[in-house]
C-alpha cells in the first residue's frame, strides 16, 4: 500500500473525451462541454509556452465562436477558467505538471482557433477534443542528439558574439552540446527541471575544461582561454519566460509576470552558482576574451552568420520546423547584428541598444505574421535570446559569491538594463503594429 501510494501520480491525466453531448454540433453542446473546449486551448497554449495575453485571446475566440463568455486567472503553471451562457457557469481550474515550450504545437493550437469558427458549426466537441489528441500526440522534431547539437552550435556562435576566438567556440561547441544532450535526456525520463538544470551545467563545465587541458597539453595554450567555460552553459537561459514575463507585465498581468520571471531568475540563479561551485572547483575564472584581430567588414560579416547560427540552433532547442527556424534566424541575424554595431561603432549605451535590437525583430516578426500567419513569439524569442547577457549575468553572481562586490554589482546592473530593455523593445513593436496589444479591451 505504501509502495502504490508513493507511485501515485501528483498531476491526474484529464478524461478531456467525457463530454455529455454527442451527436451535436460544438455550438449545441451543454455549457460544460463547450468550457472543457474553451479551457482546454487555454491549458494547451499554455503548456506551449506562450505569454497569458495570447492565451486570453485564443479563449476569448473559441468561447465567442461557442456562443459563450469566459473570464480567466493565468499563471506560469495553472489557470482557472469560468464559462457563462444565459443560464449557468461552468469553472475549470487546471494544473501543468512543469513549464516548457514547444513552437511547433504553439503553432499548431494558433492555426486551430483561427479555424474554430466554422468547425463547432459541423464538429462535436469529441470530434474537436479529438483533433487537440492529434495536436498534442505529434513527437518533438528532433532526437535527443540533434538538440544537443542545436545547442552546441547555438553556443559557439554565442561565444564569438561574446568576443571568443576558435578555441573557445570549440570548447563550448563540446561543453554545450554534451550538456543539453543530457538535459533532453534527464527531460525525457521526467525528471524535475531543477535536476536537470544541475546536472546538464555541471556537464557542460567539466567538458569545457577537460577540453581545454586537453588542448593546453597537447598544444601549449595559454590559461586565458578559460573565460568560455561560461558560454558552454548559455543553453539554459530560460528566454521564453524571460520575455513572456516582460510583455505580460506591460499588459498589467502581474500574476502571470511575476511567475514567469520568478521562474526565468531562479533558473538562472541555479545555473550560476552552479557553474560558480565548478569553477571554484577547477580554479577557472571568469576573465575578458583576448581581443580578435579583424577589420570591419570581416567583423560584421561574422556577426551576421554567427548571429543566424546562434538563433538557428536555440530555435531548434524550441521544437521549431526547420522553416520557422530559418525565419527566425534571419530575423535574429539582423537585429541582433544592428544591436552589436550599435555597441561596437556608434558607442550606443548596451541597455539601449539592445531595446532597438528587440525593436527590430518584434517589427519583423509582426511583418512575418501577418504574411505567413507564424507565430510572433516563435521568431522574436529565438531571434533576442542570443540578446540576453548570461555572461554579465554569471560574472555578476561569480563576484558577489567572491565578495567582489563592486565588480559584481557593475555586472548585473548592466545584465538587468539589457534584461529590462528587452521585453520592453517587443511591446514597443507590438504597439506600433497590434491594435488589439494597444487597446485595453
Amino acid at each position: 500500500m505504501v509502495q502504490a501510494a508513493t507511485e501515485r501520480k501528483l498531476h491526474m491525466e484529464i478524461p478531456w473525451e467525457r463530454t455529455t453531448a454527442s451527436g451535436l454540433p460544438a455550438v449545441s453542446a451543454p455549457l460544460g462541454d463547450k468550457a472543457s473546449i474553451v479551457c482546454r486551448i487555454g491549458h494547451s497554449l499554455q503548456a506551449a509556452g506562450t505569454g497569458s495575453w495570447r492565451i486570453r485571446c485564443a479563449m476569448n475566440t473559441v468561447a465567442e465562436a461557442l456562443g459563450i463568455v469566459c473570464t480567466s486567472d493565468v499563471g506560469l503553471l495553472t489557470i482557472t477558467t469560468t464559462c457563462f451562457d444565459e443560464e449557468t457557469h461552468a469553472t475549470h481550474s487546471l494544473a501543468l505538471k512543469t513549464s516548457g515550450v514547444n513552437t511547433d504545437r504553439l503553432a499548431a493550437y494558433e492555426q486551430f482557433v483561427r479555424e474554430i469558427p466554422a468547425l463547432v458549426e459541423k464538429e462535436t466537441t469529441e470530434e474537436l477534443h479529438a483533433r487537440m489528441d492529434a495536436i498534442d500526440a505529434k513527437k518533438g522534431n528532433y532526437r535527443p542528439l540533434v538538440v544537443g547539437l542545436a545547442a552546441a552550435f547555438a553556443c559557439a556562435a554565442f561565444t564569438f558574439l561574446l568576443g571568443g576566438g576558435p578555441v573557445e567556440m570549440l570548447c563550448a561547441f563540446l561543453g554545450a552540446g554534451s550538456g543539453n544532450y543530457v538535459r533532453r535526456k534527464l527531460t525525457d525520463r521526467k525528471l524535475s527541471m531543477m535536476l536537470a538544470v544541475v546536472v546538464s551545467v555541471a556537464l557542460s563545465c567539466l567538458v569545457y575544461v577537460a577540453s581545454i587541458k586537453v588542448l593546453e597539453l597537447g598544444f601549449q595554450l595559454p590559461a586565458t582561454h578559460h573565460a568560455g567555460y561560461i558560454c558552454a552553459m548559455l543553453f539554459v537561459i530560460p528566454g521564453f519566460p524571460l520575455i513572456t514575463g516582460g510583455i505580460d507585465l506591460a499588459k498589467l498581468d502581474m500574476r502571470s509576470g511575476m511567475e514567469r520571471l520568478t521562474y526565468a531568475f531562479l533558473t538562472i540563479l541555479v545555473a550560476t552558482m552552479v557553474g560558480w561551485c565548478a569553477a571554484y572547483l577547477l580554479h577557472f575564472r571568469p576573465e575578458d576574451f583576448e581581443a580578435l584581430s579583424l577589420s570591419a567588414p570581416v567583423l560584421v560579416g561574422l556577426h551576421l552568420l554567427m548571429s543566424f547560427i546562434g538563433v538557428f540552433g536555440f530555435s531548434m532547442m524550441f521544437n521549431s520546423p526547420l522553416k520557422m527556424c530559418a525565419v527566425a534566424a534571419f530575423s535574429g541575424m539582423i537585429a541582433n547584428t544592428l544591436r552589436l554595431e550599435m555597441v561596437h561603432f556608434g558607442g550606443l549605451p548596451i541597455g539601449f541598444a539592445a531595446f532597438l535590437g528587440a525593436l527590430t525583430a518584434g517589427l519583423i516578426a509582426s511583418f512575418i505574421n501577418r504574411e505567413e500567419g507564424i507565430p510572433r513569439i516563435a521568431i522574436t524569442v529565438p531571434s533576442i535570446v542570443i540578446m540576453v547577457p548570461g555572461l554579465y549575468m554569471y560574472r555578476g553572481v561569480y563576484n558577489i559569491v567572491e565578495v567582489n562586490l563592486n565588480e559584481g554589482t557593475m555586472w548585473l546592473v548592466e545584465a538587468f538594463l539589457i534584461v529590462i530593455a528587452l521585453p520592453m523593445g517587443l511591446v514597443a513593436a507590438r504597439l506600433l503594429t497590434d491594435s488589439d496589444f494597444r487597446h485595453i479591451n
